[in-house]
């Protein structure tokens, strides 16, 4: 019998760190994904389904929220990615179809997605080398859609300043990384 093991984003056996003095940069591989979208005439009752299955409030524009094992962004009108400890939740898509029924559509997006946390005093000057978001007037639960370089991605600060996730393409991954460790070299 074959055994397999899945690679991460980045095409690694286990998810790469990178340490730069004041800041690290973390490939995140443990987590499941979920997008969930409200049905037309049927935005109230979503709303309602979803807030019993994360225990939240599904998140307002431009902002992510935590709850219990749950994490949510809003991505666009009636739109959040839902995000999970994979292990706990391996197939989150149908746990959230089945919480939400014919009130939303929930398209399974683990494997769509790669993710870096950055965490250390240097994010900001990270950061705005890449992205054109005023970060420091921002708040911890931003949640950006935004360009990194030249590709579309998700930005959440966790802590202004010390915290963010960026979130893209799985194919754009290796791209992504690139970006980040080039300007974390320039700077620090």
């Amino acid at each position: 019998m074959a055994k397999l093991k899945a690679l991460t984003p980045l095409g690694a056996y286990e998810p790469l760190v990178d340490e730069f003095s004041g800041l690290s940069i973390r490939e995140v591989t443990d987590r499941a994904l979920a997008s969930l979208a409200a049905r037309i005439g049927q935005e109230q009752a979503c709303a309602v389904a979803a807030k019993a299955l994360l225990g939240a409030d599904l998140p307002e524009p431009q902002t992510w929220a935590a709850a219990g094992d749950f994490t949510a962004w809003w991505m666009g009108p009636d739109q959040w990615m839902l995000d999970a400890e994979y292990a706990k939740h391996t197939l989150l898509a149908a746990e959230v179809k089945t919480a939400v029924g014919d009130a939303a559509s929930v398209t399974e997006q683990t494997d769509g997605w790669c993710r870096f946390d950055l965490e250390g005093p240097c994010c900001f000057d990270v950061l705005e080398r890449l992205c054109q978001l005023d970060l420091r007037s921002g708040a911890a639960g931003d949640a950006q859609r935004c360009s990194l370089e030249h590709v579309g991605v998700f930005l959440l600060c966790r802590a202004p300043g010390q915290s963010y996730s960026v979130l893209g393409p799985r194919s754009s991954a290796a791209s992504l990384h690139h970006a980040l460790v080039t300007a974390a070299g320039s700077v620090l």
